[in-house]
This record gives C-alpha cells, sequence and structure tokens, in this order.
C-alpha cells in the first residue's frame, strides 16, 4: 500500500469500480462498518466483503481503534477507515486577522493544529508564505514525511466562484478578490487544491463530524464579527452560479439602511453581526472588549451584556425567519463565535424566528418543525471543513 495506489483509487469517478467507491466512502465518512458501506456504496454485501478483504491484504484499509464504540448487548460491528499511514490532507483557513492550519490522517485523525494572527488586509503571498512554514512545522514537530500530502483544502473568508476559483470582490479579505486560489498554492505544495467560501466549509465539518451528521438538508448560520451561513441540499453544500449561496449576511433588510461593505444597504450582517455590539461593551466597560468577555459578563448576571446578546438574537432571528420562509429547512445550525453564548442566544432567537417565519411549530406536529442547535465547532469549524473537502473529494474549485 502507498500514497499512489489510494490517490488513484480516491481519483476515480464515484461510480467506478467497487474499490473505489468503498475507498471514496471510508475517505468522507472516516469509520464505517461493512454494513454501512454496503448501504452507503449500494453494493451487494458479498462484494463488499470480498473488496474489503482484498483492501485488508493490501494494507490499504484497517480496524479502527475501539475507542468511543457504544456499548451493546451483542458483538459490536467491526469498524473499518482507511490506513492512517496511507497520507495526509492538510487545511487551512484564510480569514480576516487569523491564518490557521491543520494537518489530519486520512483516518479522519487529527495529526496537528497551529494558528497566527495577521494584519487585515495581508496579501497572498504573505499568506501562502505562513501556511507553508505552519505546514512544515506541524510535520517536523510530528516526525512525519510531507511527502504523503494528499491534498490541500482552503477555507476563504469570501465566495469562490465555482466556475473558475476565483474569489469575488465581495471578500471579507478583499486583498484576494478575483485571485485563483489553486494558482496561489498549487505549486508551492504540488498537490490537489480545493477551495471554498468559510461558511461553506463550516457546514462541511458538521455534516462530517458535527450536529449535523445523518443530515442531508440543513442550513448553517454563522454570527460572529459577521453574519455568514451555507445551505446543503441532498448532502451537498449549494454554491450558486457565482458562489455566493447561502450569503445570508447581504440580503438587504433594511434599503434605506447604513451603507455595507458589499455595497449595498442595510444588509442583515450590519444588524446581526456582533461587531458595532463589541463597541458598545468597550465603550461602557472603558477597555477593548471580546465576544468571550461580553459572554462570560451575561452568564454571571451582567443584564447589559445580557441585552446585547438578545438584540443580536432577535434581529438574527428575524433574518432566519425569512430564511425559513423560503427553504423550510429540517435543521438550522448556528455557528460563529457568538454560538459560544448557548441558550442565552439560542432561546431568543428561536422565538424571533418563531415569530418572523411562515410555518409556525403550532401548526405542524413535531416531526415537522425545524430545529435550531448550536455547532459542535465554534472555534475551528471552517478550517476543518477546509480537511472535509479533500477527505469528502467534493471540492468544486479542485486542480
Amino acid at each position: 500500500m502507498n500514497k499512489i495506489e489510494l490517490t488513484t483509487l480516491l481519483a476515480e469517478d464515484v461510480s467506478g469500480t467497487p474499490t473505489s467507491r468503498i475507498v471514496r466512502s471510508l475517505s468522507a465518512r472516516g469509520s464505517l462498518s461493512a454494513a454501512q458501506l454496503a448501504r452507503l456504496t449500494g453494493l451487494a454485501k458479498s462484494t463488499v466483503s470480498q473488496t474489503l478483504a482484498d483492501l485488508r491484504r493490501s494494507g490499504v484499509v484497517v480496524e479502527a481503534a475501539a475507542e468511543g464504540r457504544p456499548a451493546g448487548a451483542g458483538r459490536p460491528a467491526t469498524m473499518l477507515t482507511l490506513n492512517p499511514e496511507a497520507g495526509t490532507v492538510l487545511g487551512a483557513l484564510i480569514g480576516l486577522r487569523e491564518i490557521k492550519v491543520i494537518i489530519a490522517d486520512v483516518s479522519h485523525a487529527i495529526i496537528a493544529q497551529k494558528s497566527v494572527l495577521m494584519d487585515e488586509d495581508y496579501s497572498p503571498a504573505d499568506a501562502v508564505d505562513i501556511i507553508r512554514d505552519l505546514a512544515t512545522e506541524g510535520y517536523r514537530d510530528h516526525a512525519i514525511s510531507r511527502a504523503g500530502l494528499m491534498g490541500v483544502g482552503v477555507a476563504i473568508a469570501g465566495p469562490v466562484n465555482p466556475i473558475d476559483g476565483r474569489i469575488q470582490r465581495a471578500s471579507v479579505v478583499p486583498t484576494w478578490a478575483g485571485i485563483d486560489v489553486r494558482d496561489v498554492f498549487g505549486p508551492v505544495f504540488n498537490r490537489p487544491v480545493v477551495v471554498d467560501n468559510e461558511s461553506n466549509c463550516a457546514a462541511v465539518a458538521e455534516m462530517t463530524w458535527g450536529v449535523a451528521q445523518g443530515h442531508d438538508d440543513f442550513v448553517l448560520f454563522k454570527v460572529d464579527a459577521g453574519v455568514g451561513g451555507a445551505i446543503v441540499s441532498g448532502g451537498r453544500v449549494m454554491t450558486g452560479i457565482a458562489g455566493a449561496a447561502g450569503e445570508f449576511g447581504h440580503m438587504s433588510i433594511n434599503p434605506d439602511g447604513p451603507l455595507c461593505r458589499c455595497g449595498n444597504r442595510g444588509c442583515l450582517e450590519l444588524y446581526a453581526s456582533f461587531r458595532d455590539n463589541l463597541a458598545i461593551a468597550s465603550r461602557r466597560f472603558g477597555r477593548p472588549m471580546t465576544m468571550d468577555d461580553v459572554i462570560l459578563l451575561a452568564e454571571s448576571g451582567d443584564v447589559g451584556c445580557r441585552r446585547l446578546i438578545e438584540d443580536t438574537a432577535e434581529i438574527a432571528g428575524h433574518g432566519l425567519g425569512m430564511i425559513g420562509t423560503i427553504i423550510n429547512p429540517p435543521l438550522i445550525v448556528i455557528g460563529g463565535r457568538m454560538a459560544l453564548a448557548g441558550e442565552l442566544l439560542l432561546a431568543p432567537l428561536r422565538a424571533s424566528y418563531e415569530k418572523h417565519t411562515l410555518v409556525k411549530s403550532r401548526d405542524v406536529n413535531a416531526a415537522s418543525r425545524t430545529q435550531i442547535v448550536k455547532g459542535q465547532f465554534t472555534e475551528n469549524d471552517s478550517v476543518l471543513g477546509a480537511v472535509g473537502l479533500v477527505l469528502r473529494r467534493e471540492g468544486h474549485n479542485r486542480i
């Protein structure tokens, strides 16, 4: 077993050989049983059994570690995964003021996580140098050869055109506007590169490892210093023709409102993000305040901080109510830093959503109600999702 063999199997069309279909399923999902593989691939159980036997003999597939298996009366199903030694993937987040990197192996185990704070409007050249250095450090610290790198996933704070891979003008990182990220990272890493919007990547993380596992249809809504989102339909993240699907923060809810950085007026982000509330809190306490500071004070009973969170929840729920009327999703996952406020944010947000959306909970049975839950990953969802882009082999900007 070697990296070239696994890369070849993963590169085959999804409807290819039984071997490639099983390998791709394990790459996308992590640990799976033979029965689960049969359901996911549509292959006969006998075909799955024989193919797995061949893959185990060749060392491509191994038995997963037993930790975390649920206890049961009978013998638990054997869980299988791709051999961790078969290769690694690199995920990177290009954010407004921060760059993050995660190195994981093909069994979905995280090997290293690193981050660097940046000044705003840093250049693509600076970002590439830093990501390359962080990756080098990560591989060196864990005594792993970078020769096993199989692909690079990049999450960026802006819409990505799914046709040509270029960052749109509306990006939070304006120095990247018009840049094809594949052209920047491809020559440096000499590996396949896939890129997507950071909120889309967050949705990938939640449906691969988080609260949206098993959900083929859901909406992700991020409340942070900005507002973002993603729409997942049929198990795939919707991108739209120009990559702007799910840009909920730039729905204009007040055409006479203040000018947004995107060029429109009265965007939801101007009201539902926590940027202005941080400025209010900083003036009130006479020092720079972070979202964590406000949440901690609100949890301690500070009525002013609780009100700031509730105000954000009210307008965010208003925007989500519009989204719910259009999409009527079974699940809404709340991400972003403000999700750390938990029920301080979620309770008033749910109430606002109920007030502003079309279908009211009282009118339908429990199975038909939209569930609004906190995401599992609030600090590293986008960079984790960048890893997921490579593992799931579904990025739309691959080279």
